[in-house]
Protein backbone atom coordinates (compact mmCIF):
# COMPACT_ATOMS: atom_id res chain seq x y z
CA UNK A 1 0.00 0.00 0.00
CA UNK A 2 3.02 2.53 0.85
CA UNK A 3 4.12 1.48 -2.74
CA UNK A 4 0.45 1.99 -4.22
CA UNK A 5 0.17 5.77 -2.26
CA UNK A 6 3.65 6.56 -3.22
CA UNK A 7 2.93 5.94 -7.10
CA UNK A 8 -0.67 7.78 -6.79
CA UNK A 9 1.74 10.87 -5.11
CA UNK A 10 3.71 10.96 -8.34
CA UNK A 11 1.27 10.94 -10.74
CA UNK A 12 0.13 14.50 -12.37
CA UNK A 13 -3.22 14.28 -10.97
CA UNK A 14 -1.60 14.51 -7.54
CA UNK A 15 0.21 17.42 -8.04
CA UNK A 16 -1.66 19.43 -10.86
CA UNK A 17 -1.89 23.08 -9.58
CA UNK A 18 -4.02 26.11 -10.83
CA UNK A 19 -1.56 27.69 -12.76
CA UNK A 20 -1.01 24.89 -14.94
CA UNK A 21 -3.95 24.02 -15.72
CA UNK A 22 -4.59 27.61 -16.82
CA UNK A 23 -1.26 26.85 -19.38
CA UNK A 24 -2.29 23.59 -20.20
CA UNK A 25 -5.99 25.08 -21.65
CA UNK A 26 -3.92 28.07 -23.19
CA UNK A 27 -1.69 25.55 -24.43
CA UNK A 28 -5.36 23.68 -26.18
CA UNK A 29 -6.46 26.83 -27.09
CA UNK A 30 -3.43 27.24 -29.47
CA UNK A 31 -3.38 23.98 -31.09
CA UNK A 32 -7.26 24.78 -31.65
CA UNK A 33 -6.30 27.89 -33.68
CA UNK A 34 -3.68 26.34 -35.23
CA UNK A 35 -5.51 22.98 -36.99
CA UNK A 36 -8.83 24.00 -36.91
CA UNK A 37 -8.85 27.77 -37.88
CA UNK A 38 -5.03 27.19 -39.67
CA UNK A 39 -3.40 30.05 -38.14
CA UNK A 40 0.17 29.58 -39.02
CA UNK A 41 -0.14 25.96 -38.22
CA UNK A 42 3.32 25.17 -38.85
CA UNK A 43 4.36 26.91 -36.05
CA UNK A 44 1.46 27.48 -33.77
CA UNK A 45 1.24 23.58 -33.74
CA UNK A 46 4.61 22.93 -32.00
CA UNK A 47 4.69 25.92 -30.14
CA UNK A 48 1.04 25.05 -28.47
CA UNK A 49 2.14 21.36 -28.18
CA UNK A 50 5.23 22.69 -26.54
CA UNK A 51 3.68 24.78 -24.00
CA UNK A 52 1.34 21.36 -23.10
CA UNK A 53 4.27 19.21 -22.69
CA UNK A 54 6.05 21.83 -20.35
CA UNK A 55 3.36 22.65 -18.02
CA UNK A 56 2.46 18.99 -16.91
CA UNK A 57 3.17 18.41 -13.61
CA UNK A 58 6.32 17.40 -12.36
CA UNK A 59 7.70 17.45 -15.93
CA UNK A 60 11.54 17.05 -16.66
CA UNK A 61 11.40 18.14 -20.13
CA UNK A 62 13.22 21.19 -19.85
CA UNK A 63 15.17 20.35 -16.74
CA UNK A 64 18.69 21.24 -16.24
CA UNK A 65 22.05 18.66 -15.63
CA UNK A 66 22.64 18.42 -11.79
CA UNK A 67 24.58 16.06 -9.92
CA UNK A 68 25.86 14.11 -12.63
CA UNK A 69 22.18 13.45 -14.31
CA UNK A 70 21.51 14.23 -17.59
CA UNK A 71 18.98 17.17 -18.33
CA UNK A 72 15.61 16.96 -19.88
CA UNK A 73 15.36 16.43 -23.83
CA UNK A 74 13.40 19.81 -24.51
CA UNK A 75 16.88 21.31 -22.24
CA UNK A 76 19.21 20.34 -24.72
CA UNK A 77 16.99 20.97 -27.97
CA UNK A 78 16.90 24.82 -26.70
CA UNK A 79 20.69 25.62 -27.07
CA UNK A 80 19.33 26.04 -30.86
CA UNK A 81 18.01 28.88 -29.31
CA UNK A 82 19.88 30.01 -26.16
CA UNK A 83 23.33 29.87 -28.82
CA UNK A 84 21.20 32.19 -31.79
CA UNK A 85 21.50 28.90 -34.05
CA UNK A 86 17.48 28.03 -34.90
CA UNK A 87 16.43 31.82 -36.05
CA UNK A 88 19.14 32.24 -38.44
CA UNK A 89 18.48 28.75 -40.11
CA UNK A 90 15.44 29.61 -39.85
CA UNK A 91 16.45 32.92 -42.13
CA UNK A 92 18.41 30.34 -44.52
CA UNK A 93 15.22 28.80 -45.13
CA UNK A 94 13.19 31.71 -45.83
CA UNK A 95 15.66 33.45 -47.91
CA UNK A 96 15.36 30.08 -49.96
CA UNK A 97 11.71 30.53 -50.78
CA UNK A 98 11.49 34.09 -51.36
CA UNK A 99 11.67 35.40 -54.50
CA UNK A 100 13.01 38.99 -54.63
CA UNK A 101 12.40 40.22 -57.65
CA UNK A 102 9.04 42.38 -56.65
CA UNK A 103 11.50 44.55 -54.34
CA UNK A 104 14.25 44.36 -57.55
CA UNK A 105 12.03 45.72 -60.13
CA UNK A 106 10.64 48.15 -57.61
CA UNK A 107 13.07 49.15 -55.06
CA UNK A 108 11.76 52.48 -53.86
CA UNK A 109 9.05 49.81 -52.21
CA UNK A 110 12.01 48.95 -49.38
CA UNK A 111 10.76 52.83 -48.48
CA UNK A 112 7.02 51.32 -47.19
CA UNK A 113 9.48 47.96 -45.43
CA UNK A 114 11.42 50.88 -43.38
CA UNK A 115 8.21 52.70 -42.34
CA UNK A 116 6.33 49.68 -40.98
CA UNK A 117 9.26 49.42 -38.62
CA UNK A 118 8.38 52.29 -37.06
CA UNK A 119 5.90 50.18 -34.56
CA UNK A 120 9.31 48.73 -33.22
CA UNK A 121 11.23 51.93 -32.09
CA UNK A 122 7.44 53.50 -30.54
CA UNK A 123 6.61 50.55 -28.52
CA UNK A 124 10.71 50.48 -27.52
CA UNK A 125 10.04 54.36 -25.74
CA UNK A 126 6.97 52.96 -24.49
CA UNK A 127 8.06 50.04 -22.40
CA UNK A 128 11.19 52.24 -21.15
CA UNK A 129 8.40 54.63 -19.87
CA UNK A 130 6.56 51.53 -17.99
CA UNK A 131 9.78 50.73 -16.26
CA UNK A 132 11.25 47.98 -18.43
CA UNK A 133 15.05 47.92 -18.67
CA UNK A 134 16.18 48.83 -21.96
CA UNK A 135 17.07 45.13 -23.15
CA UNK A 136 13.78 44.19 -22.40
CA UNK A 137 12.04 47.20 -24.30
CA UNK A 138 14.15 46.37 -27.30
CA UNK A 139 12.76 42.57 -27.09
CA UNK A 140 8.85 43.76 -27.00
CA UNK A 141 9.41 46.30 -29.60
CA UNK A 142 10.52 44.25 -32.46
CA UNK A 143 7.64 42.19 -31.84
CA UNK A 144 5.86 45.16 -33.87
CA UNK A 145 7.99 43.33 -36.83
CA UNK A 146 5.48 40.43 -37.35
CA UNK A 147 8.86 38.53 -37.69
CA UNK A 148 8.87 35.73 -35.27
CA UNK A 149 12.39 34.01 -36.43
CA UNK A 150 14.11 37.91 -35.46
CA UNK A 151 12.01 38.20 -32.01
CA UNK A 152 13.46 35.30 -30.45
CA UNK A 153 16.65 35.78 -31.88
CA UNK A 154 16.98 39.01 -30.36
CA UNK A 155 15.20 38.09 -26.99
CA UNK A 156 17.00 35.36 -26.70
CA UNK A 157 20.12 37.80 -26.79
CA UNK A 158 18.98 40.28 -24.59
CA UNK A 159 16.08 39.36 -22.23
CA UNK A 160 15.74 34.91 -22.58
CA UNK A 161 13.03 35.58 -19.32
CA UNK A 162 10.63 37.56 -21.69
CA UNK A 163 11.58 34.60 -24.53
CA UNK A 164 8.30 32.83 -24.32
CA UNK A 165 5.75 35.56 -23.62
CA UNK A 166 7.56 37.60 -26.67
CA UNK A 167 7.77 34.22 -29.03
CA UNK A 168 4.15 33.34 -28.81
CA UNK A 169 3.14 36.62 -29.09
CA UNK A 170 4.52 37.68 -31.62
CA UNK A 171 3.91 34.41 -34.03
CA UNK A 172 0.14 34.75 -32.30
CA UNK A 173 -0.02 38.58 -34.25
CA UNK A 174 1.56 37.03 -37.42
CA UNK A 175 -1.19 34.53 -37.57
CA UNK A 176 -4.04 37.27 -36.62
CA UNK A 177 -2.62 39.09 -39.66
CA UNK A 178 -5.85 38.29 -41.73
CA UNK A 179 -8.18 39.85 -38.98
CA UNK A 180 -5.60 42.72 -37.77
CA UNK A 181 -4.48 44.53 -40.72
CA UNK A 182 -7.71 44.92 -42.74
CA UNK A 183 -9.25 47.85 -40.54
CA UNK A 184 -6.42 49.73 -39.88
CA UNK A 185 -6.14 49.70 -44.20
CA UNK A 186 -9.40 50.77 -44.54
CA UNK A 187 -9.82 53.02 -41.98
CA UNK A 188 -6.76 55.26 -43.48
CA UNK A 189 -7.70 54.71 -47.14
CA UNK A 190 -10.18 55.96 -49.07
CA UNK A 191 -12.50 53.60 -51.87
CA UNK A 192 -10.99 55.78 -54.56
CA UNK A 193 -7.28 54.65 -53.13
CA UNK A 194 -8.29 51.19 -52.60
CA UNK A 195 -9.19 50.46 -55.86
CA UNK A 196 -5.84 52.32 -57.46
CA UNK A 197 -4.05 49.59 -60.21
CA UNK A 198 0.01 49.59 -60.14
CA UNK A 199 1.54 49.42 -63.35
CA UNK A 200 2.89 45.74 -64.18
CA UNK A 201 6.46 45.29 -62.59
CA UNK A 202 9.32 45.03 -65.19
CA UNK A 203 10.72 41.61 -65.48
CA UNK A 204 13.98 41.35 -63.75
CA UNK A 205 17.14 40.12 -65.55
CA UNK A 206 18.85 36.96 -63.71
CA UNK A 207 22.37 38.74 -63.19
CA UNK A 208 20.35 41.41 -60.94
CA UNK A 209 19.00 38.37 -58.56
CA UNK A 210 22.18 36.79 -58.33
CA UNK A 211 23.84 40.26 -57.32
CA UNK A 212 20.87 41.68 -55.24
CA UNK A 213 21.96 39.20 -52.09
CA UNK A 214 25.19 39.79 -52.63
CA UNK A 215 25.39 43.49 -52.43
CA UNK A 216 22.85 43.96 -50.13
CA UNK A 217 25.02 41.43 -47.37
CA UNK A 218 28.41 43.76 -48.42
CA UNK A 219 26.65 47.12 -47.24
CA UNK A 220 24.67 45.99 -44.71
CA UNK A 221 27.56 43.72 -43.18
CA UNK A 222 29.94 46.57 -43.51
CA UNK A 223 27.09 49.16 -41.89
CA UNK A 224 25.67 46.94 -39.19
CA UNK A 225 27.63 43.13 -38.56
CA UNK A 226 25.59 42.41 -35.78
CA UNK A 227 22.47 41.91 -38.30
CA UNK A 228 24.67 39.46 -40.18
CA UNK A 229 23.46 36.41 -38.34
CA UNK A 230 19.92 36.76 -39.88
CA UNK A 231 20.97 38.99 -43.32
CA UNK A 232 23.53 36.83 -43.89
CA UNK A 233 21.26 33.52 -43.90
CA UNK A 234 18.34 35.49 -45.65
CA UNK A 235 20.87 36.34 -48.24
CA UNK A 236 22.49 33.02 -48.61
CA UNK A 237 19.07 31.26 -48.84
CA UNK A 238 18.34 33.70 -52.13
CA UNK A 239 21.62 33.06 -53.56
CA UNK A 240 21.34 29.36 -53.56
CA UNK A 241 17.93 30.27 -55.16
CA UNK A 242 19.02 32.08 -57.93
CA UNK A 243 22.38 31.55 -58.89
CA UNK A 244 21.25 28.31 -60.57
CA UNK A 245 23.70 25.70 -59.62
CA UNK A 246 22.99 25.01 -56.23
CA UNK A 247 19.32 23.66 -56.73
CA UNK A 248 19.75 20.93 -54.07
CA UNK A 249 21.23 23.10 -51.63
CA UNK A 250 18.13 25.51 -52.19
CA UNK A 251 15.88 22.79 -52.07
CA UNK A 252 17.16 21.33 -48.58
CA UNK A 253 17.23 24.52 -47.12
CA UNK A 254 13.46 25.23 -48.39
CA UNK A 255 12.06 21.95 -47.05
CA UNK A 256 14.06 18.77 -45.00
CA UNK A 257 16.28 21.86 -43.07
CA UNK A 258 13.32 24.14 -42.92
CA UNK A 259 11.06 21.63 -41.54
CA UNK A 260 13.43 20.30 -38.77
CA UNK A 261 14.72 23.67 -37.35
CA UNK A 262 10.55 24.60 -37.35
CA UNK A 263 10.15 21.71 -35.40
CA UNK A 264 12.86 22.14 -32.85
CA UNK A 265 12.56 25.83 -32.62
CA UNK A 266 8.67 25.75 -31.91
CA UNK A 267 8.63 23.16 -29.83
CA UNK A 268 11.26 24.95 -27.51
CA UNK A 269 9.88 28.41 -27.59
CA UNK A 270 6.71 26.75 -26.24
CA UNK A 271 8.93 25.20 -23.72
CA UNK A 272 9.93 28.62 -21.90
CA UNK A 273 6.22 29.02 -21.55
CA UNK A 274 5.55 27.30 -18.01
CA UNK A 275 3.20 28.97 -15.98
CA UNK A 276 5.96 30.18 -13.58
CA UNK A 277 7.06 32.63 -16.32
CA UNK A 278 3.99 33.11 -18.81
CA UNK A 279 1.41 33.96 -15.95
CA UNK A 280 2.29 37.21 -14.89
CA UNK A 281 1.25 41.42 -15.77
CA UNK A 282 5.18 41.34 -17.57
CA UNK A 283 3.35 39.02 -20.12
CA UNK A 284 0.55 40.77 -20.25
CA UNK A 285 1.72 43.76 -21.08
CA UNK A 286 3.75 42.11 -23.60
CA UNK A 287 0.95 40.78 -25.69
CA UNK A 288 -1.28 44.38 -25.48
CA UNK A 289 2.05 45.88 -26.67
CA UNK A 290 3.15 43.46 -28.69
CA UNK A 291 -0.68 43.78 -30.72
CA UNK A 292 0.32 47.81 -30.37
CA UNK A 293 3.44 48.06 -31.56
CA UNK A 294 1.77 45.76 -34.87
CA UNK A 295 -0.76 48.16 -35.44
CA UNK A 296 1.49 51.09 -35.44
CA UNK A 297 3.86 49.32 -37.90
CA UNK A 298 0.75 48.33 -40.47
CA UNK A 299 0.24 51.75 -39.88
CA UNK A 300 3.07 53.51 -40.26
CA UNK A 301 3.22 51.51 -44.10
CA UNK A 302 -0.08 52.62 -45.42
CA UNK A 303 0.46 56.29 -44.31
CA UNK A 304 3.79 55.99 -45.92
CA UNK A 305 2.02 54.34 -48.88
CA UNK A 306 -0.17 57.05 -49.12
CA UNK A 307 2.97 59.81 -49.37
CA UNK A 308 4.18 57.62 -52.59
CA UNK A 309 0.92 57.27 -53.35
CA UNK A 310 0.66 61.16 -53.56
CA UNK A 311 4.51 61.97 -54.90
CA UNK A 312 3.74 59.71 -57.93
CA UNK A 313 0.71 60.78 -58.70
CA UNK A 314 -1.60 57.96 -58.27
CA UNK A 315 0.27 55.15 -59.34
CA UNK A 316 1.32 53.73 -55.94
CA UNK A 317 -1.89 52.10 -54.26
CA UNK A 318 -0.91 52.47 -50.54
CA UNK A 319 -2.94 49.47 -49.52
CA UNK A 320 0.86 47.64 -50.35
CA UNK A 321 2.22 49.48 -47.23
CA UNK A 322 0.56 47.55 -44.94
CA UNK A 323 3.19 44.80 -46.14
CA UNK A 324 6.17 46.32 -45.27
CA UNK A 325 6.13 44.08 -41.73
CA UNK A 326 7.42 40.99 -42.49
CA UNK A 327 4.49 38.43 -42.20
CA UNK A 328 5.74 36.84 -45.49
CA UNK A 329 3.72 36.23 -47.52
CA UNK A 330 0.20 36.70 -45.19
CA UNK A 331 0.05 40.50 -44.98
CA UNK A 332 0.76 40.59 -48.83
CA UNK A 333 -1.74 38.32 -49.48
CA UNK A 334 -4.12 40.00 -47.27
CA UNK A 335 -3.13 43.57 -49.30
CA UNK A 336 -4.55 41.08 -52.45
CA UNK A 337 -7.94 40.63 -50.63
CA UNK A 338 -8.43 43.67 -49.06
CA UNK A 339 -7.57 45.63 -52.88
CA UNK A 340 -10.30 43.09 -54.54
CA UNK A 341 -12.90 43.30 -52.23
CA UNK A 342 -12.66 47.28 -53.87
CA UNK A 343 -11.78 46.63 -57.12
CA UNK A 344 -11.95 42.94 -58.17
CA UNK A 345 -9.41 43.38 -61.09
CA UNK A 346 -6.93 44.30 -59.17
CA UNK A 347 -3.77 41.97 -58.30
CA UNK A 348 -1.52 43.69 -55.68
CA UNK A 349 0.06 40.57 -54.68
CA UNK A 350 3.13 40.76 -56.61
CA UNK A 351 3.35 44.94 -56.28
CA UNK A 352 2.87 43.76 -51.81
CA UNK A 353 5.78 41.31 -52.25
CA UNK A 354 8.07 43.73 -52.69
CA UNK A 355 7.37 45.61 -49.22
CA UNK A 356 6.68 42.57 -48.08
CA UNK A 357 10.64 41.07 -48.65
CA UNK A 358 11.88 44.78 -47.34
CA UNK A 359 9.98 44.36 -44.07
CA UNK A 360 12.06 41.34 -43.53
CA UNK A 361 14.94 43.17 -44.50
CA UNK A 362 13.84 45.83 -42.02
CA UNK A 363 13.55 44.08 -38.92
CA UNK A 364 16.55 42.25 -39.40
CA UNK A 365 18.27 45.49 -39.49
CA UNK A 366 16.17 47.20 -36.90
CA UNK A 367 17.69 43.71 -34.35
CA UNK A 368 21.00 44.78 -35.36
CA UNK A 369 20.31 48.12 -33.94
CA UNK A 370 19.19 47.21 -30.67
CA UNK A 371 22.12 44.63 -30.27
CA UNK A 372 24.22 46.96 -31.65
CA UNK A 373 23.34 49.68 -28.85
CA UNK A 374 21.76 48.38 -26.28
Amino acid sequence: MDKFFYFINQTGFANLDLSSLVMMVIALFLLYLGISKKYEPLLLVPISFGILLVNFPLSALMAQPENGQPGGLLHYLYLGIELGIYPPLIFLGIGALTDFSPLISNPKTLLLGAAAQVGIFVTFLAMLALGFTDLEAGSIGIIGGADGPTAIYLSSQMAPHLLGAISVAAYSYMALVPMIQPPIMKLLTTKQERMIVMQELRETSKRERILFPIIVILVTGLFLPTALPLLGMLMLGNLFRECGVTDRLSKAAQNELNNIIVIFLGITVGAKCSAEYFLTVETIKILVFGLVAFIIGTAAGVLMGKIMCRATGGKVNPLIGAAGVSAVPMSARVCQAVGQKDNPSNFLLMFAMGPNVGGVIGSAIAAGIFLAVL
